[in-house]
C-alpha cells in the first residue's frame, strides 16, 4: 500500500482553478477567508494572520476551502452562523465526511449539499485526494424561503 496517497504534509489542498471558476459564475464571491496571497480565489481574502474565523463576514458572498485538518468544524459552524445572523451566502468545498459531528450539526438538513463525483484533483497536488469531496451552500435567503413556507404552513393549519 502507497501511504503517501493518504497522507499530505499540509491541511491545505487548493481548489481547481475551473472548478472555482463554475462556482463563481453562479455565486459571484466577494470573499475567501481561508486563503494566502498565491492562491487567494477572491480580491478580498484573509490570511492564517488575518484569521477568518475572527472576522465579520456580513452581507459577503464567501467561497470557503478551509484547512482539512481538525480545525475544520469551526470553519463549517462559522460558515453556518454567518449566514444565519449575518445574511452572508457561504460556499464550501470540504470534504464529504458525512460521520462528522460538523456534518450533522451544521450541514445536514440546513444546507445545499452537492456531491462531486469522483476525487478531485486539487490544484497543489500530483494525485487525485484520497477522499471524496462535498459542496456545501449556506443560503440565507433560501433558508428564509423555507422558514417562510413553515410559517405559512403552520398559520393555515
Amino acid at each position: 500500500m502507497n501511504h503517501a496517497l493518504f497522507s499530505s504534509n499540509s491541511c491545505e489542498w487548493e481548489t481547481p482553478l475551473d472548478l472555482f471558476k463554475k462556482l463563481n459564475n453562479e455565486f459571484c464571491f466577494t470573499l475567501d477567508p481561508c486563503a494566502s496571497p498565491e492562491n487567494a480565489k477572491c480580491i478580498k481574502y484573509y490570511t492564517k494572520e488575518h484569521n477568518g474565523l475572527n472576522q465579520d463576514w456580513s452581507r459577503h458572498r464567501v467561497y470557503c476551502n478551509p484547512p482539512y485538518g481538525r480545525e475544520i468544524g469551526k470553519w463549517v459552524k462559522k460558515c453556518h452562523d454567518e449566514s444565519k445572523l449575518n445574511n452572508a451566502l457561504c460556499v464550501m468545498l470540504i470534504p464529504a465526511r458525512t460521520d462528522t459531528a460538523w456534518f450533522h450539526d451544521y450541514i445536514y438538513n440546513k444546507a445545499e449539499i452537492r456531491f462531486l463525483r469522483g476525487r478531485l484533483k486539487f490544484s497543489n497536488h500530483k494525485n487525485s485526494a484520497p477522499f471524496p469531496s462535498m459542496i456545501v451552500i449556506f443560503n440565507p435567503s433560501k433558508s428564509l424561503e423555507i422558514d417562510n413556507n413553515k410559517r405559512v404552513e403552520a398559520a393555515t393549519k
